[in-house]
């Protein structure tokens, strides 16, 4: 039965959750792809504050599968609990959209991140069942579960490829009021793929003998005889409980109190630890079933390196992107988030060329291991990096450098992913025990939460020569406006050669505290110093850069700060109401450092990707050896 099905193809039940899969990515792409410039551009957070909180969001989301894998694994199975995330995830962007249609009043950031935990818990219990059925397709020892993988992972990246240039042209267009649209797009995107899912998992979603999959716990799949909650009970004895819950909380605290990390990373490193801890000391796997799980977290902790770079994408490529890169092409401005779509399609593209590679490799008894691709990936990822340093060394944060620069790291990057993420998914599908299967995998995207979390981390190293540091809307009146504008200069003057200096008048204000607050009428006491401050067109044209709709400004706090102003006007209870939008901006920010090394300039802060993630691929390489004895005969 099994060979005669082997030989028709892959299964129907595939391309089922190919296309599930491919609308919920395309969920959470269109909304990724647009989000940090949200935070930017309409909630005016700086890039250090949207790079943690992004760091923070993504971690959670690959965080959660744990959870999610374990419910499944006990009590829900697969079925239940994507169906369950879907509708979370719904609700979430649904949110997002809320806070994008009022993103410029008080409460807009609050519902942002109830949002964020809607799509956080939901992506939970989605992500790691879906990936788990993919396996279970198949029959035991099928060489049919690389390539099925990677077509799986071709719809993720369709998905992927759609969303930033849909949400992208709705949301991303240079008005903060039009996020909201991108943001509703990806809602539609996960209500069509639970639509699909439910309609279509009973006649499709089945074993090569035909039974139903997902329905029961995983657990009772290899164990029926015995019942899912009293197997709960016996699976980890409480002394297991205790030790590991020990250890979280030792390292919870050195990671809090020592290392000073926020409390959602403090959470995610430490469990990140305990949890593959906790699974490998159960007395009840053989020596073979923990060698193979060692394997499976090896793998993980060199896969956190290249996720951590990989992500970037997301967060400082995006800022770059928006910043640094010339995006005019045939006459049209092309929106930073349409980069993010590079990757998607260039793995529709070439996965299959991959998957005809290791196909040929294979059928010579010439295709690398598992361990051995990711290595390789990592060293692509190293040359990604690479390739785009040279690219902005010597040139002025000011000069925007040519797509191609940002083109090319995004394809050679491509070429990495492909060689470790769906290798990686189909390796844990491989070596995990089947009562086991879900958590594991979860295990496996808790490496993944790890890496998102650090790559908001590495992704505030972002060096800036400008930093924004207060932003808020307020309604004023036409006094206070005028006697404002009576101290500041028109930005006209500063079209000309970037290198050129202009005079801006000094204002002196009256308490720092009233900067630091939220309200404008506070801001009533200055004076004019009668003195001029040079500053450089270079300054003022990065802050047009990410900016460009303010019109006055004026500087203080001995020339170091400069406060811009724009007036907005906004519809409040049908009437036309003038908003005054005021800035602060650092002239004179402090550069990052990074392991006690200062970071000056994008040169520096790319080098950064381009060592860590070549350390990782030569130490994985030299590994490879070891993890593939410990395998068992598996690839």
């Amino acid at each position: 039965m099994s060979e005669e099905i082997t030989q028709k193809g892959h299964p129907k039940g595939l391309y089922v959750l190919f296309v599930t899969e491919m609308w919920e990515r395309f969920s959470y792409y269109g909304m990724r792809a647009i989000f940090v410039l949200f935070m930017a551009k309409a909630l005016m957070f700086d890039k250090s504050l949207g790079s943690q909180i992004y760091g923070s969001y993504t971690g959670l989301v690959y965080l959660t599968p744990l959870l999610g894998g374990y419910m499944a694994d006990r009590f829900w199975g697969n079925r239940k609990s994507i169906i369950v995330g879907g509708i979370l995830m719904a609700l979430g962007q649904f949110l997002m959209f809320v806070s994008g249609s009022f993103y410029q009043e008080d409460f807009a950031p609050m519902i942002m991140f109830v949002g964020l935990g809607f799509l956080i818990f939901g992506n939970g219990f989605f992500k790691p069942n879906i990936s788990t059925m993919v396996g279970q397709l198949y029959p035991q020892g099928d060489k049919r579960v690389d390539s099925a993988f990677t077509i799986f992972y071709m719809g993720i990246n369709l998905g992927a490829f759609i969303a930033p240039l849909l949400c992208g042209f709705l949301g991303d267009t240079g008005s903060p009021a039009d996020f909201k649209w991108g943001f509703l797009a990806a809602c539609v995107g996960m209500i069509i793929s639970i639509i699909l899912f439910v309609a279509l998992k009973n006649k499709y979603i089945v074993t090569p003998e035909g039974e139903q999959i997902g329905v029961k716990p995983n657990i009772s799949v290899e164990t029926p005889q015995i019942d899912s909650l009293n197997e709960v009970k016996q699976a980890f004895n409480p002394k297991q409980l205790y030790i590991w819950g020990s250890i979280f909380l030792i390292l919870f605290v050195l990671f809090f109190y020592v290392f000073g990390l926020d409390l959602i990373g403090t959470f995610i490193f430490s469990l990140t630890i305990t949890a593959p801890g906790f699974i490998i000391s159960d007395d009840k796997l053989s020596k073979e079933e923990k060698d193979k799980i060692w394997v499976i977290y090896i793998a993980a902790f060199f896969v956190i390196f290249f996720w951590a770079a990989f992500e970037q994408a997301g967060a400082s490529l995006t800022y770059f992107a928006e910043e640094q890169t010339d995006r005019n092409l045939f006459g049209k401005v092309v929106p930073a988030s349409y980069f993010q779509s590079i990757n998607a399609v260039a793995i529709v593209i070439f996965a299959p060329i991959f998957v005809w590679l290791w196909g040929a490799l294979g059928k010579r008894n010439r295709e690398p291991a598992s361990p051995l691709k990711q290595s390789m990936g990592l060293f692509l990822l190293a040359i990604g990096y690479l390739v785009i340093a040279f690219g902005v060394k010597g040139i002025d944060p000011s000069t925007k450098v040519s797509m191609g620069w940002l083109v090319s790291l995004y394809t050679i990057h491509t070429f990495g992913e492909l060689c470790l993420s769906p290798i990686g998914l189909s390796m844990v599908n491989k070596l995990s025990p089947m009562k086991l299967a879900s958590l594991l995998m979860g295990v496996w995207f808790l490496s993944t939460a790890s890496a998102n979390k650090f790559a908001g981390t590495l992704s505030s190293l972002y060096p800036e020569e400008v930093k924004i540091e207060k932003s808020y809307y307020n309604e004023v009146n036409p006094s206070q406006i005028a006697a404002l504008d009576s101290f500041m200069i028109d930005t006209a003057v500063w079209n000309a050669d970037p290198k050129a200096i202009s005079s801006l008048p000094m204002v002196e204000l009256e308490t720092v505290k009233s900067i630091s607050n939220d309200k404008l009428d506070s801001i009533v006491s200055y004076s004019a110093t009668q003195q001029k401050s040079d500053i450089s067109n270079f300054h003022l044209k990065l802050i047009k850069m990410s900016n460009d709709d303010f019109d006055r400004a004026v500087l203080f706090d001995n020339g170091t700060k400069l406060i811009t102003r724009e007036i907005l006007e906004k519809v409040v209870d049908k009437k036309l109401t003038k908003l005054t939008k005021i800035q602060v901006w650092n002239l004179k920010p402090e550069k990052p450092s990074f392991l006690g090394f200062k970071i000056n300039n994008l040169y520096e802060f790319f080098l950064v990707f381009v060592f860590m993630a070549g350390a990782s691929s030569v130490i994985l390489f030299f590994l490879s050896k070891k993890l593939l004895k410990m395998m068992h005969g598996i690839r």
